[in-house]
């Protein structure tokens, strides 16, 4: 028995998807938060999580996750301990944050809250923090808390030049690491896409092994909320999100 099924035991089946990063900043709160706000207006009674936050600010003397913020304001609930377990002030790597400032970054207790979440919601959206191989604890990373939880993965990437490597690594090792990746989302996509703009993502959806699940296009907002409902607008009027939700399993 491995440290997993040591932690897990037998839990029920969850519906819901990761939501991971080629990288930092490309965007992924917001895709996530976009599609938590779809499946709320959908009907759907849905749940997010942002298991571990680094950067966070203060608000009042009390550090918060401006990521978690808005994950919630998508899914139409509150910011709680399950919500947003674990909140760290440097931004920098979640282990070596946590390692600062004397907090243990425990997967019991990530697991315990998210199974919380599970009994008060239908679906739940979890965000990882960075990418795969970003570390949260010691020698546990990313890709050891999404095979922990054990939902499907969903990646999102930037549009810009450098963005096929990236993504190309990231679906090759979730799938040598036998993650569940059912597609990726190219968040940030121009109305007027340059050269290595307009030819990546024929490219992903050809070397990276799962299928290219949209574009996500870029918008011209006042701050993240507007852009997180106008993306959720745009989504519900595209006829290829019936292909996205069935793929992360919430049809």
């Amino acid at each position: 028995m491995d440290r997993f099924e040591r932690l897990t035991g037998q839990p029920k089946a969850i519906k819901g998807i990761i939501i991971t990063g080629t990288d930092t900043g490309v965007g992924k709160t917001v895709a996530a938060a976009a599609l938590a706000r779809l499946l709320r207006d959908k009907g759907v009674n849905v749940g997010v999580m942002k298991p571990v936050t680094s950067g966070c600010d203060s608000r009042d003397g009390q550090l918060f996750s401006a990521d978690a913020e808005l994950l919630a304001f998508g899914a139409g609930i509150e910011v709680s301990q399950e919500v947003a377990p674990y909140l760290l002030k440097e931004p920098i790597a979640p282990s070596a944050a946590a390692e600062m400032e004397r907090v243990r970054v425990e997967f019991s207790r990530i697991l315990a809250a998210y199974h919380r979440l599970a009994d008060q919601h239908d679906f739940i959206i979890v965000e990882g923090a960075g990418g795969l191989m970003v570390p949260l604890s010691g020698g546990l990373l990313v890709a050891d808390l999404v095979k922990l939880l054990g939902l499907p993965l969903l990646v999102v990437a930037r549009p810009g030049l450098g963005t096929v490597n990236h993504t190309v690594l990231t679906t090759f090792v979730a799938r040598q690491l036998e993650l569940d990746v059912r597609g990726v989302l190219i968040n940030g996509y121009p109305e007027a896409p340059s050269l290595a703009e307009s030819t990546a993502p024929h490219l992903i959806d050809s070397l990276s092994g799962v299928p290219l699940l949209g574009r996500l296009p870029r918008i011209d907002a006042k701050d993240e909320q507007e852009t997180v409902v106008a993306l959720a607008a745009w989504l519900g009027k595209q006829p290829a999100t019936r292909i996205l939700l069935r793929e992360i399993g919430c049809e």
